[in-house]
């Protein structure tokens, strides 16, 4: 067995999972069993469901007003529209996320098609 990262070998996927996946995955499953005894109206519920939407704003907006790689070259216009039709898909399918997902990501991707 190869474990040089040279060669191509195993060392970068055994890296990707032990300080990649692992971490992240120990706090999923603690939180899914912390998670069941709450009620969810409960102000600690609220709470957390408000900072990760946050999370979730910030992240996005970060991607459309300072983008980096490939995604900067596509014009803010063309980035604010994939905005405002993912925000279309969210609301014309009954507030489902993965609408509003593969609808920006659908833009997003036929305007860089069209501006690259």
């Amino acid at each position: 067995m190869n474990l040089s990262v040279q060669d191509g070998g195993l060392a970068p996927y055994i890296i990707l999972i032990a300080f990649g996946f692992l971490p992240s995955e120990i706090w999923r499953w603690l939180s899914f069993f912390v998670a069941r005894g709450i009620n969810e109206g409960s102000e600690l519920f609220i709470f957390a469901r408000t900072v990760s939407s946050v999370l979730l704003v910030g992240v996005v907006g970060k991607l459309i007003f300072s983008p980096v790689g490939a995604l900067a070259t596509t014009p803010l216009a063309a980035r604010l529209g994939a905005l405002a039709v993912g925000f279309a898909f969210f609301a014309l399918f009954r507030r489902s996320v993965l609408a509003a997902i593969l609808g920006g990501e659908a833009a997003i991707i036929a305007a860089g098609w069209w501006f690259g």
